[in-house]
């Protein structure tokens, strides 16, 4: 296990403008989003469009991911993928989402998800979870990845590709007709066989028009998860797996959630639509 000391909250820059020819999702301004009341199953003209979303998502945080290194802030990295989406025509969908004030999430090491890019420096040794959303034509592509800065411990490498393992065995699961419970049953029990946690409170989601549809994919293996998989249906898996416990606190931004244990934890995600039989990945760069 990393020796490096636990994270602390660094300074925020101001709030990065966005462009106003591009489009901005509704909840842009509001303290929360109007609930969603359409369907999970989308036609091919949405779907197409999530496409391109999705690219530019994965896109905007590979040109991100380039510049990890020891000595780069998590706050350059979102500057990179701001500008990227922006370039692009794309809003990033959560700045101003219920009042997150960036557009990508930085998660380090303890941090299981929504850490918010500041002054925090990287250090060699660390692992980065970049979360990155786009919106355009109307409609969201959401996806994020775990990455190694410099030279990372062997425990903390095998979680992160352990953890992609895991969401490329859940995408592999996807079929119609089958309940969404069998994606967290394939996690769980993957992540069982080296004594990590699988975080239950954070989740896949159904994503559209909407950022968080209502459509809840949980990565245990969930009796409630019964909702029955159809082609058309899209929605992200999203492992988050511990070398501790599930368990997490979260700081006082309200954002930042941190393992309870304060070990290390890896996420990656993709968005998805189920097809006639398996699973497409609209998040491909």
């Amino acid at each position: 296990m990393s020796g490096q000391s636990l994270l602390v909250p660094g300074e925020l820059s101001p709030t990065r403008s966005v462009p106003g020819n591009i489009r901005r999702p509704e909840y842009v301004g509001k303290p929360m989003p109007t609930p969603y009341k359409g369907a999970e199953v989308q036609d091919a003209e949405t779907i197409e469009r999530m496409r391109v979303a999705g690219r530019i998502a994965a896109q905007a945080m590979e040109e991100a991911a380039k510049l990890i290194a020891p000595g780069v802030t998590t706050d350059e990295l979102d500057r990179v993928a701001h500008e990227f989406m922006c370039d692009h025509g794309a809003y990033p969908s959560t700045l101003g989402y219920r009042g997150f004030p960036k557009s990508l999430c930085s998660s380090l090491n303890e941090v299981i998800c929504h850490g918010i890019p500041d002054s925090t420096v990287l250090r060699d040794g660390d692992i980065v979870n970049l979360d990155v959303t786009a919106y355009i034509g109307g409609v969201h592509g959401d996806n994020n990845a775990t990455y190694l800065c410099g030279d990372v411990d062997e425990e903390s490498k095998l979680l992160v590709e352990r953890t992609r393992e895991a969401l490329s065995r859940a995408i592999k699961a996807v079929r119609p007709g089958r309940q969404v419970n069998v994606i967290g049953r394939v996690i769980e029990s993957y992540a069982k066989r080296f004594g990590y946690g699988v975080v239950r409170d954070f989740t896949g989601h159904g994503i559209n028009s909407s950022f968080h549809s209502g459509l809840i994919i949980p990565h245990y293996d969930s009796p409630h998860a019964t909702t029955v998989m159809q082609p058309g249906m899209t929605f992200t898996i999203e492992p988050m797996l511990t070398l501790g416990t599930h368990e997490y606190d979260m700081w006082d931004d309200g954002w930042t959630v941190v393992t309870k244990d304060r070990k290390r934890t890896a996420q990656f995600e993709h968005t998805l639509v189920v097809t006639g039989t398996g699973a497409e990945i609209l998040t491909l760069p």
